[in-house]
């Protein structure tokens, strides 16, 4: 019999957001509004040329993220989607016998990245649904060799300041790889919530993740990327599996590059709505975390899965995770309506 990896046996596979056809989807942080203007109309235009490999280096994107960023393109790396980027991350400084730190519950993929590239995940828990910066830094030992800091965090969407931040940052030693995941940044408000990239960028040992799934609106392209030191970067470009970013989604990223303006328009009607579902769940009786993010948070606990469960059972796909709470992504105003209705229902009948 083939023989397979203990840890790989134990290890519980990624959940993603469910589907189902003319429900409303409200599980997976997607963008509601659809392909950016430019993107559209690039990915229209790409009808020949598909059948070839695309530039594995992914050279015109490189320099377009470079220029977007004041940095030069040696200072970045892609892979498809900030997962993969994740995985690049762990595989270029961690492996057997080494050790990952992160708060917990954070991003679903940390822990399984982290054991498939054969290290081990310190899952740190989280203080009042926020990563405990303190406890991370104590978790710290001569075996770590990378942290992930989700700031927003995924998927409790609250945030660490500057202060705390920097803080932190300052604590760790110099053989341990700080990876502050920024995959919500264009959602969080600028003043309460830190550029990393624009504060930390010049440290070695600290890469900055970014993504084109969310605010871009291209999850079903998968695009991301890092920015860190050029030294890192040369290695963390190694362990990118060839090809992995497709000719369209390289081009689509260029193109979505290009559509600033848009990208905050939406994200502005991302923060609305969602300041507008924040507000009605607490009138509703609710507790829940201020979001920086474009989905909010529900502490429910045991009754976690119930409530998802009422909610798909009236057409509505939440994300549950089991005795902690429920993320619920912020979706196009009809869509919001449609759940905060539900929840009114579902206070009325647990207060029976």
């Amino acid at each position: 019999m083939v023989h397979v990896r203990p840890p790989l046996v134990r290890l519980q596979s990624y959940v993603p957001g469910r589907k189902a056809p003319g429900a409303t989807l409200l599980a997976s942080n997607e963008c509601p509004y659809g392909l950016l203007p430019g993107v559209a109309a690039r990915v229209a235009d790409m009808t020949t040329g598909l059948s070839r490999y695309p530039d594995m280096g992914a050279a015109r994107l490189l320099e377009a993220l470079a220029t977007h960023h004041g940095v030069t393109p040696d200072r970045i790396a892609v892979g498809a989607g900030s997962s993969e980027v994740c995985g690049q991350l762990l595989h270029t400084v961690a492996g057997p016998g080494t050790e990952v730190v992160y708060g917990w519950r954070s991003f679903e993929a940390y822990p399984i990245l982290t054991t498939v590239a054969g290290a081990a995940p310190i899952p740190v828990p989280l203080r009042d649904h926020v990563q405990d910066l303190d406890a991370m830094a104590a978790a710290i030992t001569e075996l770590t060799r990378l942290v992930f800091v989700c700031n927003p965090n995924n998927p409790t969407s609250t945030a660490i300041d500057e202060a705390a931040l920097r803080a932190f940052i300052d604590r760790m030693p110099d053989h341990v790889l700080v990876v502050v995941d920024e995959a919500y940044r264009e959602y969080a408000d600028p003043s309460a919530v830190p550029d990393a990239l624009e504060l930390f960028g010049d440290r070695p040992n600290v890469v900055v993740l970014r993504t084109f799934s969310k605010a871009y609106g291209l999850a079903g392209l998968r695009v991301g990327y890092c920015v860190g030191a050029p030294e890192l970067i040369e290695q963390v470009r190694k362990t990118q599996t060839p090809f992995s970013v497709s000719a369209l989604a390289q081009e689509a990223a260029i193109a979505a590059l290009g559509e600033q303006e848009e990208v905050a328009r939406r994200a502005s009607l991302t923060i609305t709505e969602r300041h507008r579902v924040t507000r009605e769940l607490r009138r509703l009786g609710y507790v829940l975390p201020g979001s920086h993010a474009n989905f909010v948070w529900l502490p429910l606990g045991e009754d976690s899965t119930a409530f998802t469960d009422h909610c798909l059972d009236n057409g509505v796909i939440l994300r549950a995770f089991p005795t902690e709470g429920v993320r619920i992504t912020i979706g196009l105003p009809e869509e919001n309506s449609a759940f905060l209705a539900l929840a009114e229902t579902w206070r009325a009948r647990t207060a029976e």
